[in-house]
Order: structure tokens, then C-alpha cells, then sequence
């Protein structure tokens, strides 16, 4: 739904491009995809949801080590259940204890089960929330910068249409706004924000995002 929005959007352009005078049309292009990545808020975004996705792993963990133990307490009771050296009283007992420790272990499973559902959305709402973010910042820039220069259409080709084909087929390179863009951005990163080695920027979405 979205890719046929932004088709439908860009083929609304294309047309009135095509109606006007091509004297008229004064048109940049602006690799959205790159801007997004070299943006120092998108590696510090990154970088912050990396460590939640560490601390959510480590509280994981945590849950399957107490679950492990619990497995190996009832290893134990029904080891002793089935153990003829023992008095029948306290193989019945034992046998009690290893349902009731078997149910303790059912409950591992499903809080665990549970668990990497919820944690797993959380870190998609935020990933997806701090991209609309951020998508939103670039283009109150990338907009200002057009208009000041009296840009009538910026493309975008790095997005790709519904066949799964760029949207932009050929552009020969002439006014990209990327780079500048970019530094214009990036002007005000504080020292080590645009440290990519703290985590890898992640994809706008799989069709990119068109500035229009």
C-alpha cells in the first residue's frame, strides 16, 4: 500500500512535469537512503536501541537459566521418585514434587514465549518510530533547501516502486543535493556521534522513502 501511494504520488509529478514547459521544471535528486544512514542521529539511534536489544538479551537469559535450574530440580525429584533405595512414602512425595515442579517449568516456557514476543515489538515500535523521526527531520531541511533554491521536484533514487524497480531509472547526477545535505546535517554532531562502528544503521523500510 504504501510503495503504490508513493507511485501514484510520483506518477502524479511525472504528469505535471510533463505539462509544463521543460523551462519551467527545475529538478534535484536526493538519495534518502544514504542521508538517512550518514546521519549522526541515526547512528546514535542505532547505537541506543543496540544496547536495549543487549539488556533484553540479558534479562532473557537470566529467565532461561531459571528455567534450567527448575529443569534440573525436577530431574531430580523424578530420579528420586523412581529410586527403589528410597521408602515408598518418600518416592510419592518425590513424585508429587515433580508435578508440581513440572508445572513451574510449563510456566518457564510460556514467560519466556512471552517475553521475546513483547520485547521483540517493543524494539520494532521503537526502530520504527525513531525512523518516522528522523525521515521527518531530514525532510524539514531537505524541503527548505529545495524551495530556497527553487527546486519544483526532488527525487529520491533510492526508492523503489511496487515491481520492485527504482522509481528514478536514470539520472545523469546533476544537482544531487546528497552530499550537501548530509554535511548540513551532520554540522552540528556532537564529537563521536557519527561513529558507525557502534552499530550498523538500518534500512528505511524495503522501498525507501520518497521526499515527496
Amino acid at each position: 500500500m504504501k510503495k503504490t501511494i508513493t507511485l501514484l504520488v510520483f506518477t502524479g509529478w511525472l504528469a505535471l512535469a510533463g505539462a509544463a514547459s521543460a523551462a519551467d521544471q527545475k529538478i534535484a535528486i536526493v538519495d534518502l537512503q544514504k542521508v538517512f544512514d550518514k546521519y549522526y542521529k541515526t547512528v546514535q539511534s542505532t547505537a541506543a536501541l543496540k544496547l536495549q536489544a543487549a539488556d533484553m538479551e540479558k534479562e532473557r537469559k537470566q529467565m532461561i537459566d531459571s528455567a534450567e535450574r527448575h529443569k534440573e530440580e525436577w530431574q531430580k525429584l523424578i530420579d528420586k521418585a523412581n529410586d527403589q533405595a528410597v521408602s515408598a512414602e518418600e518416592r510419592d512425595k518425590s513424585k508429587k514434587a515433580a508435578e508440581q515442579k513440572y508445572i513451574e517449568l510449563e510456566t518457564d516456557k510460556q514467560s519466556i514465549t512471552e517475553f521475546d514476543r513483547a520485547a521483540s515489538s517493543r524494539l520494532r515500535e521503537k526502530e520504527l518510530q525513531r525512523r518516522d523521526d528522523i525521515v521527518k527531520e531530514i525532510r524539514v531541511v531537505l524541503n527548505a533547501d529545495a524551495k530556497a533554491a527553487g527546486y519544483t521536484l526532488v527525487l529520491d533514487p533510492s526508492g523503489e516502486s511496487q515491481n520492485m524497480v527504482p522509481v528514478v531509472l536514470y539520472n545523469n547526477g546533476q544537482n544531487d543535493l546528497t552530499e550537501a545535505l548530509i554535511k548540513e546535517l551532520n554540522a552540528t554532531a556532537p564529537p563521536g556521534a557519527l561513529d558507525t562502528n557502534s552499530a550498523p544503521a538500518a534500512r528505511l523500510d524495503s522501498g525507501g522513502v520518497s521526499p515527496h
